[in-house]
């Protein structure tokens, strides 16, 4: 019933910026809390970004919280990753979660989950 559809993802150079976007259906946005994980192969998936039902956001580090943006545009029942001065070290699939219970940074505390999308940064 709930699907998460990710866009905005491809090829940029290093200083660029991307949105990404996560549509979500069959749930209010507005009423759960969403976060942005990455993964690059052999690694774990990583948390990126967390807004919790209440718009409270939380960051990874300090540097991404430099960096990256997370929102919400409740109208649109959708989330967004906004990535300036993008790094080749950001290059990664980023994935959109969704939980009703939990404002986490933990894989676990969510059900759902989008298809991720490719953001590839060259140097």
């Amino acid at each position: 019933q709930v699907q998460l559809v990710e866009s905005g993802g491809g090829l940029v150079q290093a200083g660029d910026s991307l949105r990404l976007a996560c549509a979500a259906s069959g749930r209010t946005v507005g009423t759960s809390h969403m976060a942005w994980f990455r993964q690059t192969p052999g690694k774990v998936r990583e948390f990126v970004a967390l807004i919790s039902q209440s718009g409270s956001t939380t960051y990874s580090a300090d540097s991404e919280k430099g960096r990256f943006t997370v929102s919400r545009d409740n109208a649109k029942n959708t989330v967004y990753l906004q990535m300036n001065s993008l790094k080749p070290a950001d290059t990664a699939v980023y994935y959109c979660a969704l939980s009703i219970y939990y404002a986490s940074t933990s894989r676990g505390d969510y059900r759902y989950w989008g298809q991720g999308t490719q953001v590839t940064v060259s140097s």
